[in-house]
């Protein structure tokens, strides 16, 4: 368990027994964060007895507890701790999924925190040079995928990825309102603005039964061409199959080099 906010996460004393339950824990995380039980109770406007007995159990409900460090201004974090990280990484990278690498064979996934996604969380998004330059245009304002989070928010910086034979960041661009539809609905509604012919369009969505129109707006051109082979040595980027997240080093690089990206 890791406390975010105000962080109140003590090193587990030498002397405490493994089986240590959670109560335990919470009433050593309240006397360091200097409150007593009458006063969490009247955060939470509950009798200090049911502080008492919350402080007393082995196991408790997710919402019990976050209701409980919210009460010291303390949000919560649940993560997954993997030892053996190293064959997830691509995955990951392409999945709706935040996560911190410690190493290259141990991986933090967060399964339950506040916000889904941290701020300035960047999308890069891989296209066709034929499509990419039409975004860069204007002329493209939406794109289409079989997946996508919907929970990146409006405003969301989109840095667009040409593939071959470009292989390079090209473009920028921001998110709009993300889509989730039929793919029957996304023709009949954006495939004028996507710019793809209805045979493309099919040959994509066969066999999905969703598929999602993601809104595009302020497109423009980066001030030079960041090739593949620089990508990889300044970021360890790897081209995605659909998109991945961005690492902030790469989007403080393209601040301050390539565009100005602001949120």
């Amino acid at each position: 368990m890791k406390v975010v906010g105000k962080v109140f996460e003590p090193l587990p004393d030498r002397s405490d027994t493994v089986d240590a339950h959670i109560g335990q824990r919470l009433r050593q995380i309240r006397k360091l964060a200097g409150l007593t039980q009458a006063q969490v109770a009247e955060r939470l406007k509950v009798g200090q007895s049911a502080i008492t007995r919350l402080e007393g159990r082995k196991d408790l409900h997710v919402s019990t507890l976050r209701e409980y460090l919210g009460a010291m201004g303390a949000t919560l974090r649940i993560d997954a701790h993997f030892s053996d990280a190293a064959a997830m990484v691509t995955n990951l990278r392409e999945a709706d999924f935040c996560f911190e690498q410690i190493d290259e064979n141990q991986l933090v996934l967060p399964i339950f925190y506040e916000d889904r996604l941290p701020p300035h969380r960047d999308v890069v998004f891989s296209i066709k040079p034929e499509y990419s330059r039409k975004i860069i245009s204007g002329e493209k304002t939406v794109e289409l995928r079989r997946r996508f989070p919907m929970s990146v928010p409006a405003g969301t910086t989109a840095l667009i990825y040409e593939t071959s034979p470009t292989r390079a960041l090209s473009g920028i661009a921001e998110i709009g309102v993300v889509h989730r539809r039929t793919p029957q609905d996304i023709w009949q509604i954006f495939a004028e603005r996507a710019c793809i012919a209805q045979k493309e369009f099919d040959a994509y969505f066969a066999g999905s039964e969703v598929g999602y129109a993601i809104e595009l707006r302020h497109a423009r051109p980066l001030r030079r061409l960041l090739e593949l082979s620089e990508l990889r040595d300044r970021f360890s980027f790897e081209p995605p199959q659909s998109f991945l997240y961005a690492t902030p080093k790469m989007r403080d690089a393209l601040r301050y080099e390539c565009a100005e990206v602001s949120h």
